[in-house]
């Protein structure tokens, strides 16, 4: 269950100007969703920010270990076990299909935030303890660590699209809140695949894109937080979609979701949840409904709900806020992980 939220706001005034109203009201977590209890070296097309990042985090390493073997990568569009996972996550992905790939070397670590005004630009093998700051489109961040506190790691702004971020680590530093690993402000496509990722307050907001093969897990609580791994405000641009696919997500915390839909800023269309592995948060799944409207065009197919946090998947339950009547919705073939049998939408 959701309960009003608090949020300490603590940010660079410079923020403020760049954000609509609306963008603003996302940051501070809109206090009508339903409440939830609280929890017993860069291209040279990338320009530093003025600013250096906010955060007390110890600096990484200068280089990740050099390995002469590379763990398998499971592709984009890999399939995912839907049968019963009695004994740890099967063929789901997790720390060792995710992030950094071994025998990637990352470039000396770097305290200096990074603006990308290039379009087309591409990070690569970067060890970062700052944001990243998305302003151009076609932006590709790969094979990196990002480490910061405060408002994002990587943030796309309004005026872009095209964002790929794949095959990195992204977290915060452990002490300090990092609400978001990659917040989407606009209405811009982005691309998230085989990244591992924690230690945040929420991991992932978009309302469109594709969102495939990530290892999300561990998030830290701060008080006012309302903690979603993977959270969408509304439904996404005419014509577009959210695809949400063959993921591992696991709040270990009592609220809010491992994914959520919520109707923030609008009705939730046009979003598919595909074999993800879910567990934890007050219900794993929130399903799109919501005061603005039925929600329509969602489908949840294929998904494992697992128990190794909750006995009902979430504290509460499996799925809340689902539109059963809604045109082109559908739930099918979704199981718990444990025994196979079909998890039904309430």
């Amino acid at each position: 269950m959701r309960k009003p939220i608090v949020l300490r706001v603590a940010v660079v005034l410079t923020v403020v100007a760049l954000l609509s109203a609306a963008t603003w009201w996302a940051l501070t977590r809109d206090a009508d969703r339903p409440p939830a209890a609280a929890p017993t070296a860069a291209p040279s097309s990338v320009v530093p920010d003025s600013a250096p990042p906010s955060t007390s985090a110890p600096r990484p390493s200068a280089q990740a270990s050099s390995t002469t073997t590379t763990r398998p990568r499971p592709s984009a569009s890999a399939s995912v076990s839907t049968t019963s996972v009695p004994q740890g996550r099967g063929s789901f992905p997790d720390a060792g299909t995710t992030g950094v790939p071994d025998g990637v070397t990352l470039k000396a670590a770097s305290t200096t935030s990074l603006r990308i005004r290039k379009a087309g630009t591409v990070i690569d093998r970067a060890d970062i303890q700052g944001e990243i700051s998305v302003e151009a489109n076609n932006v590709t961040i790969k094979n990196s660590r990002i480490v910061n506190a405060g408002n994002w790691a990587i943030v796309q702004r309004p005026e872009a699209s095209g964002l790929v971020v794949q095959d990195s680590e992204i977290r915060g530093n452990g002490k300090d809140r990092l609400q978001y690993a990659v917040l989407n402000l606009g209405s811009g496509d982005v691309t998230i695949l085989r990244n591992d990722i924690s230690a945040v307050s929420d991991a992932l907001s978009t309302n469109v894109g594709l969102i495939e093969g990530n290892y999300l897990h561990d998030p830290i609580y701060f008080d006012g937080d309302h903690t979603d791994m993977i959270q969408s405000n509304s439904g996404p641009p005419a014509g577009k979609s959210l695809v949400i696919r063959g993921n591992t997500v696991i709040n270990t915390l009592e609220q809010t979701a491992a994914i959520a839909l919520f109707q923030d800023f609008g009705v939730q269309h046009d979003a598919t949840i595909e074999r993800n592995l879910l567990a934890g948060g007050g219900y794993a799944l929130y399903g799109g409904a919501g005061k603005l409207g039925t929600s329509y065009n969602i489908k949840v197919i294929g998904n494992v709900f697992s128990r190794e946090v909750f006995p009902k998947s979430g504290q509460w339950g499996a799925v809340a806020y689902w539109d059963k009547a809604g045109s082109g919705n559908v739930w099918r073939d979704n199981v718990w992980a444990d025994t196979g049998r079909t998890v039904a939408a309430d």
